[in-house]
Parts: C-alpha cells; structure tokens; sequence
C-alpha cells in the first residue's frame, strides 16, 4: 500500500514506529494502524487478522530487496517458538542436579499432556506438537554429535546408522504429511441429492464396486453411506468428518497432533511407518549414549544408576536428554502398540471410540484394543487388506506447505 512523502510529524501527532527513518522516503516501512490494532489485539488475547502479519512480512521483504516467493506467502505462527526455547532450557536446568532433574522431567510431560487437552478441547490445529518432535529431534542429535562423538566411544558406522535413521523418519514424516485421503465431491455422483437427503442414510449398493478407492469387503457392503452436514458429501464407508481439519477423511483413524494432519486411508501405513523408525532410532541412540556415559553399567541399571553422572555437567546433560528420550518413546510407542493392535483387528480408532459410546464394542487386553466385529475377519486377512489398502489420495504431487 503506497502512502504520501512523508511528513513531519506533528507535536499532537500519535508516535509512529517509523518515525525515526529518513524523511525523505517515500513509503513507510509497515502499516503503524494495522500494527498498533494487532498488538492491542495480542494482548486482550482477541484472534488476529489473518493478513497482517503476512502483509507486513511481504513489505519488510520488499524494502530489504528479498524476492517475495521467498518470504511473502509464509505465515507466522507463534506455536512453534515455545519448544524452540522451552527444551533447550528446561533440560540445562535439569541437569543442574538430580532433583531439579526429576522435577522439571515430571512437570513438562504434565505441560504437554495440559496443552493437548487445551488444543483438543477448542478443535483447533497447532504446530506446537509437531515443533516439539522435530525440534526435540533435532537437539538430541545436536548433543549427539556436540557431547557424545567426541569422547570417542561411537564409531562411524554406528554414527552412520544413526543419522540414516534420523533421516528415515523424516522422510517418511513427509509422506505422512502428504495427505490422510480427502473424500472427493464426486461422490455426489452415486445418485443422492444432498438438497433432500441431509441427516438421512441409505443402504449401500449390493455390489462390490469400489467407493472412493476402497474396495468394498462383506462388512463393508452391509454398512451405511451418509451425507455429510457440514461438508455436504456423500461419505463412503468408514469415512469421517474431522472438525479439526474441517473436512471428510477416508477411513479415518484419528487427528494426530504430533503430525499436525489427520490418519486416513492414504497416509495410516506411512504414519506407522514412521512411528517404527523413530523407534529404532530413538532405541539405538539412547543404548550410543548410555554405553558412553556409563560403559560399566548394562543399558537398564545405566538408566536408574549411573554413578558420576552428575560430577560434570556435559554427562548430566547426555543423561537428563536420556531421561527425556526414554518419555517421549514411551509414549510413542504404546501408540504404536495400539495401531499395531487396532490393524490387527481392523478397527480404527474413531470407531472405537464410536463403539465404546454406543455400547456396541467390548475391551480386550486391559483396554487396548475395543472390538466392534464389523469388519474384522482374521488376522492375516486383516492384515492383508491393510498392506493392500488403496492410497490413491496420496499421488498428488508434495509441496513445502504440506510439513504444516
């Protein structure tokens, strides 16, 4: 937006941020108004305009001589700056001493699990889950090779395998990220009127033609197809409606915060994919650190009882990003046992949570897995469907705004 020459101000003129630049510049660096109305905005904790921070970014590109495909279409979003300044602190100060330790390792689980019930309750998408992982991610290999490669006790085959790792799980994170499988406005093609049928259902067709690439089973065919309220389109079986991502998703499993997208028909293979790559690495990196640390210690009483650990602060540090390691894999990994469970059954998660609600599903294994019986049929065809699955929605082509 172009402004007159600029003026000097007045003595009953309000300060301009830009009031210090030369006079005899033609535009003005940012929009005073629009930025002074964003932070009185941010600090009655009102919602922001969408544009005015891109707006400004694109100006402040424009005067700094920057291309504007470069910096003009991102978007700031403040959720992924606390884990950039939370983890590396919080971890230097709990390695400090063992109780600080134990205190700051207890409480910043009970942050994020607070967070997540915050974010899950007012269905709004963050980026703060997924900034955390990465970054997380990305420290710990930073330590990795800052404190541990050089006291000389990795190899560099072991420091290879590590880091393909690494580089395995963030790749296979952008598959995910490509898409859980969007239920198409073609399915209006199946013959219902949207206009008369809303909040109704009807019996799926008696054949076996595949709906929105899912190959129809027997439990399938004996199921329902609805019109969706909110987007208007005729759901195939299996399909949901996530209120996160505001759209209807092929066999959807759950909206996953981690990955900031939902688990759908295209992307669920993958998602466990990288859920067993982050795994293995994260396994192999913490036994690299522990057999460093603490080499006369087997990997499990290194853990609990490694004496010394504390006398020098680079090993306190290792030891507490152990600590917070082993957390976060924990977690991780009884979500991977429950996907594992849930495949093996072929049950999703939303239809769990369906079947729990509607009393229709019972509670095997302590709860880990809720059978409903619709379309289980054995283990290895359960499987077998599952490897099989048709990702069609997961060929569109990857851009960079598909990591958000």
């Amino acid at each position: 937006m172009k402004r007159e020459r600029f003026k000097p101000p007045q003595p009953d003129d309000p300060l301009c941020c830009c009031g210090d630049i030369d006079q005899q510049r033609e535009y003005c660096c940012c929009d005073c108004e629009e930025l002074d109305d964003a932070c009185e905005r941010l600090l009655r904790g009102e919602p922001d305009k969408p544009d005015i921070i891109s707006r400004f970014i694109s100006r402040m590109a424009d005067r700094l001589g920057l291309p504007c495909c470069a910096i003009g279409p991102l978007r700031l979003e403040l959720s992924v700056l606390p884990p950039m300044v939370l983890i590396p602190g919080l971890l230097r100060v709990a390695a400090i001493n063992c109780m600080l330790g134990f205190v700051v390792l207890t409480a910043l689980p009970g942050l994020v699990l607070w967070y997540y019930y915050v974010t899950h309750k007012r269905k709004r998408r963050t980026l703060f889950f997924l900034s955390l992982a990465l970054f997380s991610l990305a420290y710990m290999y930073y330590l990795f090779l800052t404190e541990i490669v050089p006291r000389g006790d990795v190899s560099n085959l072991q420091l290879v395998t590590a880091t393909t790792g690494m580089m395995l799980t963030l790749i296979s994170l952008v598959r995910t990220k490509q898409g859980p499988g969007v239920v198409k406005s073609q399915s209006l093609a199946l013959g219902i009127n949207s206009s008369s049928t809303t909040n109704q259902s009807t019996n799926l067709p008696r054949d076996s033609t595949p709906c929105n690439g899912i190959s129809q089973s027997k439990g399938e065919k004996e199921g329902k197809k609805k019109l969706c309220p909110v987007c208007q389109l005729v759901r195939p079986p299996r399909a949901g409606h996530c209120r996160i991502c505001g759209a209807c998703i092929l066999r959807l499993d759950h909206h996953c915060v981690w990955i900031n997208s939902c688990v759908g028909q295209a992307n669920h293979r993958q998602f466990i994919l990288t859920l067993l790559l982050f795994l293995l690495t994260s396994f192999y990196g913490i036994s690299l650190v522990l057999r460093s640390i603490c080499p006369r210690q087997s990997l499990f009483t290194a853990m609990l009882y490694c004496p010394g650990v504390y006398s020098q602060y680079s090993t306190a540090l290792c030891f507490t990003c152990v600590w917070y390691s082993v957390i976060i894999t924990a977690g991780l990994l009884h979500l991977f046992i429950i996907q594992i469970i849930n495949v093996s059954y072929n049950v999703t998660e939303r239809e769990a949570q369906i079947a729990l609600r509607n009393k229709t599903g019972r509670r095997r294994f302590c709860g880990l897995v809720v059978e409903t019986g619709v379309y289980s049929r054995s283990f290895l065809q359960n499987w077998i469907q599952f490897l099989t699955m048709n990702t069609d929605e997961n060929d569109s082509p990857f851009t960079s705004t598909d990591m958000v």
